[in-house]
């Protein structure tokens, strides 16, 4: 296989798996654990009072 094609294949891979990354970075959703439901919707009912 000619140089510049074998260059070209290897920038092709590259490119790809850059867009994957980029896509599973876009994608990506932390997780929420231990978070407490009720004292958040008390929190933001009293905001709202308050306001």
């Amino acid at each position: 296989m000619p140089v510049r094609l074998q260059r070209k294949a290897r920038k092709n891979r590259v490119r790809a798996a850059q867009r994957k990354a980029a896509i599973k970075r876009l994608m990506f959703m932390p997780l929420i654990k231990r978070v407490d439901v009720e004292s958040m919707r008390n929190d933001f009912a009293e905001k709202k009072n308050v306001s």
